[in-house]
């Protein structure tokens, strides 16, 4: 149902998009294409690992209740090579970390507790535990074991696991195609000099940035004509390519605003104004199954509504989990002015000695203002209210990126 003529709130808006996702189709890749990918099908353990059950250190392989006190060495035993000996009491095998151990034995003595006599091994010590310094079979991964859900973004732990267990290809959702225009008479491009009244393009290199980071293909990104004719043609050709597009400027009222007169005339417009800050000015629209998002021309504004709008609709076309941002509760470090609108402040958030979550937003928080974002881990949320919100009191937060003191704790 269409949403047009009042501000919706920034979850009424997610629910209206979310509802509008389609999930992207699926292909196998192998491992060394596979980082950053979003896996489609969970992965079950083919087989245990390790495989075998392997000595943790380098030592002597032995019986653990052999009495002989001298035991003689009857072979060597290396990882990837595998010697034809069997341990009986009285012997014992030289054997490094990650080899199996050889058939009889059932613990690893470490060299630093043998002395070596010739070709005979005396204990330096009165017990040995049973699979002491082994590493058994299938302790680490058992066979039919989940091992990596469905959602999850492949990183080097997975790979290498997947690795590990004999996968070479897996089953990941196809990155979104995305296409980033960019709208206005006063924009050139980062190297050109600023004539009057001009300013330099940011916007589309942040949106580009932000698609790749939250996984996309980016497949086109350019400038808009300042023709509604032109604009419209433009648009229709990136919508027919892209499974999202995404435009920055043109959307305010009082602006020149081709962007929303070009994309009334092609799709279906959802929502027009959120009522948030940054980012009043908001479009949505759908054509066919291609997602298209009107962000405002304020940097901030625009990389906001990416950040929780765009980025979120990527995630649920590859079915990645959680599909929403985290959010997490937050204590104020300093007074907080609210707005008239649910406010996004760009913020700094510290986990103190005591696990608690603190946040200090960077400084002045103008919508143009794009270093207030820079260094910024998360958005506080701030909700409107009559008097301000004291240094002390609890909001919520969204983490956009890693939390310091968080890491130590662990």
């Amino acid at each position: 149902m269409q949403q047009i003529g009042r501000m919706l709130t920034p979850r009424e808006a997610l629910d209206i998009i979310l509802a509008h996702v389609e999930r992207l189709p699926t292909e196998r890749v192998g491992l060394l294409e596979a980082a950053g990918r979003v896996l489609a099908e969970p992965v079950v353990a083919p087989e245990d690992h390790p495989p075998f059950p392997a000595a943790t250190m380098d030592g002597f392989a032995v019986i653990h209740d052999d009495t002989s006190p001298w035991r003689e060495i009857i072979g060597e035993q290396f990882a990837g090579h595998v010697v034809d000996v069997t341990v009986t009491p009285g012997t014992a095998v030289r054997i490094t970390t990650g080899a199996p151990l050889p058939p009889g034995a059932d613990a690893v003595v470490p060299v630093e507790d043998v002395e070596v006599v010739d070709d005979h091994v005396v204990i330096r010590r009165e017990t040995v535990r049973p699979g002491e310094n082994v590493r058994p079979v299938g302790v680490d991964v058992r066979r039919g074991e989940l091992v990596i859900p469905a959602g999850t973004v492949l990183g080097p732990a997975e790979i290498g696991l997947l690795a590990s267990l004999g996968i070479s290809t897996v089953t990941v959702s196809r990155r979104p195609r995305v296409s980033v225009l960019s709208t206005g008479d006063e924009l050139v491009e980062p190297d050109a000099p600023l004539g009057p009244g001009q300013i330099r393009d940011s916007n589309r290199f942040m949106l580009v940035a932000a698609a790749r980071q939250a996984g996309a293909e980016v497949v086109w990104s350019g400038r808009g004509p300042d023709d509604v004719e032109q604009l419209t043609a433009l648009l229709r050709e990136r919508i027919a390519e892209s499974d999202v597009v995404v435009s920055s400027g043109g959307v305010s009222v009082g602006e020149r605003d081709l962007i929303s007169a070009a994309l009334r005339t092609l799709g279906t417009v959802h929502i027009e104004r959120l009522f948030m800050k940054p980012g009043k000015p908001f479009h949505f629209v759908t054509v066919g199954s291609t997602l298209v998002f009107g962000l405002p021309g304020n940097p901030v504004s625009a990389l906001v509504g990416f950040e929780i709008f765009v980025a979120t609709a990527l995630r649920a076309m590859t079915g990645q989990q959680p599909v929403e941002p985290e959010l997490v509760t937050v204590v104020l470090e300093h007074d907080i002015e609210p707005g008239d609108r649910i406010e996004y402040q760009r913020a700094v958030v510290r986990c103190d000695a005591d696990g608690v979550l603190r946040a200090r937003n960077t400084g002045p928080q103008a919508s143009a203002r794009l270093l207030s974002a820079v260094g910024a881990n998360a958005y506080v949320i701030v909700p409107p209210r009559a008097e301000p919100y004291r240094a002390g009191e609890r909001l919520v937060a969204i983490l956009r990126g890693p939390v310091r003191g968080m890491a130590e704790r662990a």
